[in-house]
């Protein structure tokens, strides 16, 4: 289009990952830049997920942005409100705010080959950028199955990362289905409430106590005195969750002590065998996301509390029948059934050199060099790609990794004179092939268990195989001997 800017690199998605680089793009001296975000507030997957009980599982002092410290943590484990609030004020404080545009989807991106930029369609209007960079999170799309008759159901239903706060559940009769993270959340808040709870377990988790606990205001005193002693307290945290990845990813018998504090956790807590058996998971600890709480057993103990493990037959107009036949009755239904974090629609409408997608590129596979970049697609540094995930430390470490070696793209390709950079397709499948191998010899892959971090096609796309402080030595540096530099 004559005449129209192109900025230098636009943003998709204003949770952890688009705020840390529009941030770190500020502090380069790069102010060319526009953040998008489909939401009507950044944050993220902390803005959309507002459900009772919402909090994080890994530690406050770790769960930030390194740049930036809170020391207004109020718990050792932060609450979704709180992080809502700090990324929100990471917006201001940083003037990130100024470059972003709200309510502002992204509807298609496409690479203009001739112009060596990107093409983007917005719900706010078009805009051009030499550089995308999408960060939609991986928590972003929810999940909720396919099962018989629930167009028959009159009652209310929702996802519990689409709460409906309209719906008093006070005195209701509620079929919850799922029991994974967000279910151990919502249940002990939700269960004092209701008349009735049916709780229908897809897979019991395991569960070890919750070590959250308020933060002195003593102690936030001291942290804004002295910083370096919230620095130290995060590097501990960061040290010690690190030691985790061992047992993850390189010998399961370091998970034993693990798996038997979780076991010795559910006979304190459920006395009756019978049920106890039905609570204990038949594959490894770490196999799925471990849960944290000292709440969930007591909940699902409680009189108006019903836990069912037979599976759903069927939904009828105000009714809900298990799989041995029997009905019960239900006023509200929640989806407590996690994401679909390997097919993500951005996914669909980012269009490469080809005119392909990536996922037709993908076939259900999401794969990239280093989880950020992709063969076919130039200039694009995707944000908590492929394979990032852990299951043992914050992704805001992982995150800051990327930005890192997006910031150090942009600098080899301003002092080469580079009008683009694409990683070679040899580069990113002797990475995968690597990667995917590493893989087979996790928790993850070898613990029993099939989860969220498998794809539709059976492949981990998810999950990170070894320490954290690898992926930072690996992505120290842009490795331009890995990519194609045009000018």
């Amino acid at each position: 289009m004559e005449g129209e800017h192109v900025h230098e690199v636009a943003i998709v998605g204003a949770g952890f990952g688009g705020l840390g680089m529009a941030i770190r793009l500020r502090q380069q001296g790069i102010d060319d830049f526009v953040l998008i975000e489909r939401g009507d507030d950044v944050g993220g997957t902390w803005w959309a997920n507002s459900y009772p009980g919402c909090q994080c599982d890994i530690p406050s002092n770790l769960y930030s942005f390194s740049f930036a410290p809170n020391p207004n943590w109020d718990r050792a484990y932060p609450m979704r409100d709180q992080i809502l609030e700090y990324l929100r004020d990471c917006g201001r404080r940083f003037g990130i705010l100024p470059h972003t545009r709200l309510g502002s989807e992204l509807l298609d991106a496409r690479w203009v080959a001739e112009r060596q930029h990107w093409q983007l369609e917005t719900a706010t209007g078009p805009l051009s950028a030499r550089v995308l960079v999408p960060a939609p999170g991986l928590l972003s799309e929810p999940s909720s199955p396919e099962l018989p008759g629930l167009e028959r159901f009159a009652g209310n239903s929702f996802h519990t990362a689409e709460w409906d706060h309209s719906d008093d559940l006070t005195g209701r009769r509620v079929g919850l289905v799922g029991s994974g993270a967000s279910a151990v959340q919502v249940v002990p808040e939700i269960q004092p409430l209701v008349a009735k709870l049916h709780l229908f377990q897809r897979t019991p988790p395991w569960v070890i106590p919750h070590t959250d606990h308020p933060v002195a205001g003593g102690m936030r005193d001291l942290y804004r005195r002295v910083p370096a002693l919230q620095g130290l307290s995060r590097a501990s945290i960061y040290a010690l969750r690190e030691t985790l990845a061992l047992g993850i990813t390189r010998d399961r018998r370091w998970l034993k002590a693990m798996e038997l504090n979780a076991r010795l956790h559910l006979r304190r807590q459920v006395p009756d065998p019978e049920l106890r058996a039905r609570l204990t998971p038949d594959y490894e600890i770490f196999c799925k996301r471990i849960i944290l709480s000292s709440r969930w057993y007591p909940a699902i103990q409680a009189p108006n509390v019903d836990l069912v493990s037979s599976g759903i037959s069927e939904f009828r107009e105000h009714s809900v029948v298990d799989g041995d036949g029997v009905e019960r009755e239900i006023d509200t239904l929640i989806f407590a059934t996690g994401f679909k974090p390997a097919e993500l629609p951005i996914a669909e409408r980012i269009r490469g050199r080809d005119g392909s997608s990536l996922a037709e590129v993908w076939h259900g596979s999401p794969e990239a060099y280093l989880g950020t970049t992709v063969a076919g697609f130039p200039n694009l540094l995707f944000l908590y790609g492929p394979n990032l995930n852990t299951g043992h430390s914050s992704v805001v470490f992982m995150l800051e990794s990327q930005i890192a070696y997006a910031l150090d793209a942009l600098h080899t390709m301003r002092l080469r004179g580079a009008a683009e950079f694409e990683v070679r397709p040899e580069a990113q499948a002797a990475y995968n092939e690597e990667i995917q191998a590493r893989l087979d010899t996790t928790v993850w892959n070898a613990g029993g268990c099939r989860s969220w971090y498998f794809d539709r096609n059976g492949r981990n796309s998810i999950q990170w195989p070894g320490f954290t402080f690898e992926y930072r030595r690996r992505t120290k540096r842009f490795d331009a001997a890995a990519y194609r530099l045009g000018a």
